[in-house]
Parts: structure tokens; sequence; C-alpha cells
């Protein structure tokens, strides 16, 4: 309790990572790290559920994605802070403190478009689970006020808006790289994924109650159907929609592929923008990372498949041999390869 709903909502150097048995200042692991780790869980824990999101984490998948791209991009991130406080000076109370400004500022990034009544909510929670100027058995209002109205003021504010709205925009390309590839890993690396309520979709929740609102499962029908017959996917929620439905049949159409007895192969590339595993030499995954420093895209890249073809799940396209990662990952920033028979 003192760490994740304390100490977490204290200190916000890049809350990405305070996160639900998570290490604040543990900024991810590469390639070789996460292999490693899925040998371990497939020898010791292979029935272990895996999930990004639950009804008690701190930010949904999507959120963390999103701000996961700032440490990719620490200089424009640092700027467009500066500018946004600049901004913003008029509205500034003296009893706002800068540390409480910054989650702010991380959360509308994070969370964009949010309206004020769940940032001012998300906002209120924060500040008293921090107890540091208010708190819930004794909140000070005179604080929570000047917390509140800030955040209202900024987002009343057109030019802020604008910018940040322009920002997140920029930011799109690699947010949706870490949407699909984080997803595709969750749902394929040893142990039993968990997709919690509306993460089927791009969901930008917050902390509860925030993450428990009510799931649109009409509009997931109507977009399943739609790729279900044939239509290409018209955004980021069907991209995700895609991957999600289509791994979690072949785990149910598979389950040996996937399960304790299963194996699990890891998978070369030429380069640490992509990752690839295999399991029981019959399915692989391939994700992209850090794709901001792809500043002439994969260029020559490959990824080395085991031999025979294998057809992706996404596309239906055909593959062999050393593939080239720009053909492989053209169309999607992923890709489930199945071994044709």
């Amino acid at each position: 309790k003192g760490v994740e709903d304390t100490a977490f909502y204290r200190y916000l150097r890049f809350t990405a990572l305070n996160e639900v048995g998570g290490d604040p200042g543990h900024f991810g692991v590469d390639p070789d790290e996460l292999h490693r780790w899925c040998i371990r869980q497939q020898a010791n824990w292979p029935d272990a559920m895996t999930t990004l999101s639950t009804h008690d984490t701190k930010r949904s998948e999507d959120v963390r994605a999103r701000l996961a791209v700032l440490s990719e991009v620490p200089a424009e991130w640092s700027a467009q802070v500066t500018s946004w406080r600049a901004a913003s000076a008029t509205y500034r109370s003296p009893l706002l403190d800068a540390n409480t400004e910054y989650l702010l500022w991380q959360t509308l990034v994070g969370a964009w478009p949010i309206d004020a009544g769940r940032l001012t909510a998300y906002l209120e929670k924060a500040t008293r689970e921090a107890k540091r100027r208010t708190t819930w058995t004794e909140p000070d209002e005179a604080y929570d006020e000047a917390v509140r109205t800030f955040a209202e003021a900024v987002l009343a504010d057109a030019e802020i808006t604008a910018s940040v709205s322009a920002f997140v925009e920029r930011l799109a390309p690699a947010f949706r790289a870490n949407v699909l590839s984080q997803k595709l890993l969750g749902l394929t690396v040893p142990g039993v994924p968990d997709v919690y309520q509306g993460c089927d979709l791009v969901d930008l929740s917050l902390v509860d109650p925030d993450n428990r609102r009510p799931v649109d499962y009409r509009a997931r029908v109507e977009r399943l159907a739609a790729l279900d017959d044939g239509e290409a996917p018209r955004d980021l929620d069907d991209e995700k929609l895609l991957v999600v439905s289509r791994t979690l049949r072949l785990r149910s159409e598979q389950p040996r592929w996937f399960g304790s007895s299963s194996t699990y192969q890891r998978i070369d590339t030429t380069t640490s923008h992509a990752f690839a595993l295999g399991r029981s030499d019959r399915a692989v995954t391939v994700v992209s990372r850090l794709t901001t420093g792809l500043r002439d895209g994969f260029s020559d890249e490959t990824v080395s498949l085991p031999g025979g073809t294998w057809n992706d799940l996404f596309t239906g396209e055909a593959y062999a041999d050393d593939t080239p990662l720009a053909r492989l990952l053209d169309r999607l920033p992923v890709a489930l390869l199945v071994r044709a028979e």
C-alpha cells in the first residue's frame, strides 16, 4: 500500500513505470533479457497469467504505450513541457506544486483526448493518494481547488489544447507500433493471456474508477464482423482488434503450441528495432520496437525465419528464410506467422 498507493503518486519522473508490480527505477529491458525471461517462464511458470491491464493498474496499457514514446524523444518532450508551462503561467496558483503539474502534462499526453471531468477526478485521486498536500481524510480544499482550476483552465485554452493534440499526433506512428507490439507479445509469450475489459480496442483509461467505465460491446461486435468479412482495418482500434482476435483464435485452435508442454524459440533479427520469438516451431511473433529511431525504415534488416514457408495471419502474405523486415512489417508493425502445412 505504501509503494503502489503512495510512493507511486509522489515519484513522478516517468509515470509509465509507476505500475502495479513495476519498478519506477527500471527503464525497460533489452531483447536478450526478454528472451531469458521467456525461457524461464516457459520452464517454471508456463501457466502464469500474462496481462497488460487489469482493474487495478494505474494506467491502461495504451496510456503507458504512448508515454513510453516520450523516453525516445526526451529533448522534444522537455521543450514541449517548458512551452506548455509558459503558456499556462497565468492559470497557475502559488499553491500548485511543480510535481503535480508535471503529472498533469504526462496525463494529458498519455490519455489524450480527455475531458475536464475525467482529468480533474484523476488529479484529485492522485494528489490525495500522494498524501503530501491533501488527503482523503484531511482534504486541503484550497489546494484541491488550485489543482482543479488549473486543469480546467488548461483544457479551456484552445492554443494549449491544439499544441497538445499536435504533439500527440507526432507521436502517433511510434504509439501505434507500441500498442500493437506489446499486445501481440502479451498474447504469445509463455503464459495464459488475459485481456482486460475494453482492451481489445485502444483504451486510454486511467486508474479506477476511470478504468471501470462501461464497455461498448456492440461497437466491438460490429468492428469484428467487418474484419471477419474481409474488410481492411480502418484505424488503430481495428488493427488492435485484428491482432487480438486472430491471435486468440490461433491459441484456441492450437493450444499445444502455446501451453505448458509447448516450447519457446529465440528468433534472430539483424536489428535492435525488431524482436522475434517462436512457439513450438509452429508460430513466430515479430514486433517492432523503439521505432522513432528508424529514420530510414528497416532498410536491409531481416528476420531469420526457421526453414519452410510461413503465412502471416494478419495479412495473408507468405514468407520464408531471411525475410526483409521492411516487407514483413510494411502494412502492420507486427506479424504473427504460422508454418504452412
